[in-house]
């Protein structure tokens, strides 16, 4: 059974800010999968609001990234650029 997990942010641009906060998105999501952390697909909705789906190839991948100074380097400049409206640290799948 695999250990990978969703997390799900709903987020914003800050006004301005749009096209910096996608540039740091891609280079955040490009970080998270070279380094083997996971992988990201970004939607957009109508309203300006962007859903990040984040599935985390494990618990451990999710601890190393907390901690890797690249990818911090990212959170924080996100901290600048975008509104967090919602996040899920961790969904995982219902069968039906």
């Amino acid at each position: 059974m695999s250990q990978e997990y969703l997390s799900v942010a709903i987020w914003e641009p800050l006004p301005g800010m749009e096209a910096a906060s996608l540039a740091t998105i891609r280079e955040l999501n490009a970080l998270v999968s070279s380094k083997g952390y996971g992988r990201d697909l970004l939607y957009s909705g109508a309203d300006s609001h962007y859903l990040l789906l984040r599935y985390w190839n494990s618990e451990q991948a999710r601890a190393n990234a907390q901690e890797d100074p690249d990818v911090l380097r990212c959170w924080a400049r996100l901290g600048n650029e975008i509104k967090i409206l919602r996040v899920y640290e961790k969904l995982e799948e219902v069968g039906v």
